[in-house]
């Protein structure tokens, strides 16, 4: 099994995740058991409180249930507001990230290039885990404050525990990072390479290595006249040699001839 088939099973396996926890977190929406409290009021009847981050909710043990929106946006508090829009936030980049991902995907075969493939799956990983740490840290958050307010002694109004959509919201979250993380590192390393080192230069042949160039009329005169006057340099400079050897040959051959006069008077002399 190649490397690229192992890629593409884990990015259909990723894909899987990140869209199930993706549901996970839209899904605790319109979930209505974000904190709860149970009071006993008699024997027979008991009162169940839960809450959201839209309504409230009671109920009793006849199984009639009431819920009320929350009257004023201005009168929450500033937690309730900082929840919402991370959660909203999450789903809208969960939604984009599965879309860049379903496109730049190895199995789909509906980008162009790999390293084009790789690069929009990178975006949507980012996507999916950038939106799974806003929703992580709206839970967090939420889940903490409900602890902290129970775990109080001086906490005098009614306390409430952790309820479902909470838990929901954490396991959709993990989905959403870890699949996300997952996206970002294996497609990264694949697509935010440059090309220069994924694809070499093109690697011409011997016979087209070297193209020689067409000169123009006036350099090829130049190149002439140039060599012209080397010729003429080196003949001046033959001429010049020639006739230098030729004086000194008249030169010698008159010491020669002044020498044997000289030996013909001295040998008369004797003679005599």
């Amino acid at each position: 099994m190649g490397y690229r088939t192992v890629v593409m099973y884990m990015e259909i396996g990723c894909f899987v995740a990140c869209v199930t926890g993706w549901i996970l977190v839209c899904s605790t929406m319109p979930t209505e058991i974000w904190t709860w409290s149970e009071v006993d009021s008699i024997v027979l009847t008991t009162s169940n409180y839960f809450s959201n981050l839209w309504k409230d909710c009671v109920s009793d043990s006849t199984g009639v249930s009431d819920c009320k929106g929350i009257p004023s946006m201005l009168a929450l508090n500033w937690d309730i507001h900082m929840c919402r829009a991370l959660i909203i936030i999450s789903i809208i980049l969960s939604f984009f990230g599965s879309v860049l991902v379903l496109v730049g995907m190895k199995c789909t075969k509906i980008g162009g290039s790999e390293i084009a493939n790789a690069r929009v799956t990178f975006a949507g990983g980012m996507n999916y885990f950038i939106g799974g740490m806003c929703s992580m840290v709206a839970f967090s958050y939420y889940g903490n404050k409900i602890n902290s307010e129970f775990q109080d002694p001086n906490f005098k109004a009614q306390k409430f525990e952790i309820g479902v959509g909470v838990f929901i919201g954490w396991g959709g979250s993990t989905l959403l990072v870890v699949g996300g993380l997952i996206y970002s590192i294996f497609a990264g390393r694949e697509g935010c390479q440059s090309s220069s080192e994924r694809y070499p230069p093109y690697q011409f042949p011997e016979a087209y290595a070297f193209i020689p160039t067409k000169r123009a009329p006036a350099s090829l005169a130049r190149t002439a006249m140039s060599d012209t006057r080397k010729s003429r340099k080196t003949s001046g400079s033959g001429v010049s040699s020639i006739s230098r050897g030729s004086s000194l040959t008249k030169t010698t051959l008159s010491i020669a001839s002044g020498v044997s006069s000289i030996t013909k008077t001295t040998a008369s002399n004797v003679y005599v």
